[in-house]
């Protein structure tokens, strides 16, 4: 045998010269094995490196966009309420200005807003829009509440019509029948002196209820399980209402708050409608809007903008009170 050739097999076995296998070149073969499997881990890692770097760069550029995008809706929509604010503190007459910021800033235009009241008198809409928001958002949530509730829960006939009636006529803007409404509050004397308020009332909350889809679809969402496990107990359908129903629907109720007690503070069309040309019983829509008339608009430009921001004081106070209830969703609400 030559030298450097394996003799014995794996029984001790001699092997021919032919079969026997080169301990140089098994060696020689296994290193470059060795080393083309290190290379190729190395292109694999530099290509996973390059690629993770690309998308790192392209992630990167998507948020920049996104936040640039952000910013200029930010701006948009922040521009004019700050216009607002600036317009308000302005101590020049005038509804043309040349800077954007006041050259004079002062408080004066909320003082007369409030305390010049002979010609237009902008308290009295302020309390008048207040009242009438407050019950409309009573009457309003008790209304959606309850035909949300019984169109979720409850079976009956005519079910499937009723929703689909007010489905299709939810569709129709409400200004359509406003002469039809305004003849049927005149015959029954409801569009006379303060009675026009309630009148404003009954309008904003009478058709509340066939805006039920959004409230209904949250109730779907309670499991039907809970209420039978508690008409097991011997719960009656108001206990389970109310006991447990309510303090799981915080989010849709601030949702039904909000929306009633927005209506009146943003409606013209209906407010104008009843109030007429009384303007005692003006909302701060219809106060504010003649405030722009020609007779008006140099000397109470500025006091229409403090108006404004008068107007956003109870819409701001009654989001911050209620929006601590948007978390709670369905954690730890059902109680006692």
């Amino acid at each position: 045998m030559k030298k450097g050739f394996i003799q014995e097999g794996q029984n001790g076995q001699n092997l021919s010269v032919r079969n026997a296998v080169p301990v140089g070149r098994e060696k020689r073969d296994e290193d470059l094995g060795n080393a083309a499997q290190e290379n190729y881990v190395e292109r694999q890692m530099s290509a996973v490196y390059t690629g993770s770097g690309s998308v790192r760069r392209k992630k990167k550029l998507r948020t920049v966009l996104l936040h640039v995008f952000l910013g200029v809706l930010a701006t948009v929509w922040l521009f004019p309420i700050l216009w607002i604010v600036m317009t308000s503190l302005r101590g020049e007459p005038g509804s043309y200005f040349t800077t954007f910021f006041p050259k004079e800033i002062t408080f004066a235009n909320f003082t007369r807003l409030f305390t010049e009241t002979d010609v237009l008198n902008f308290p009295r809409w302020f309390a008048n829009t207040l009242l009438v928001s407050i019950f409309t958002c009573i009457i309003s949530t008790f209304f959606v509440l309850a035909v949300s509730y019984s169109m979720s829960r409850m079976r009956f006939k005519l079910r499937k019509p009723f929703m689909n009636v007010a489905l299709v006529l939810g569709m129709f803007p409400a200004f359509m029948s406003m002469i039809a409404v305004y003849y049927i509050l005149k015959g029954v004397n409801l569009t006379e002196g303060v009675m026009k308020l309630v009148a404003l009332v009954l309008v904003y909350s009478a058709s509340t209820g066939l805006g039920f889809y959004i409230a209904k679809g949250f109730f779907d969402t309670i499991p039907k399980s809970v209420d039978e496990a508690a008409m097991i107990d011997g719960a009656s359908r108001f206990k389970i209402f109310y006991k447990i129903t309510v303090p799981l629907s915080k989010p849709i109720i601030v949702y039904t708050v909000i929306t009633s007690f927005l209506a009146p503070w943003l409606d013209f069309i209906f407010a104008r409608v009843i109030a007429g040309a009384d303007s005692r019983y003006y909302t701060v829509a219809i106060g504010l809007w003649s405030m722009l008339e020609r007779e008006y608009v140099y000397h109470y430009y500025t006091r229409f903008a403090a108006g404004s921001v008068c107007v956003a004081i109870p819409i701001a106070a009654l989001f911050l009170f209620t929006q601590r209830y948007y978390a709670e969703g369905l954690s730890g609400a059902v109680k006692g």
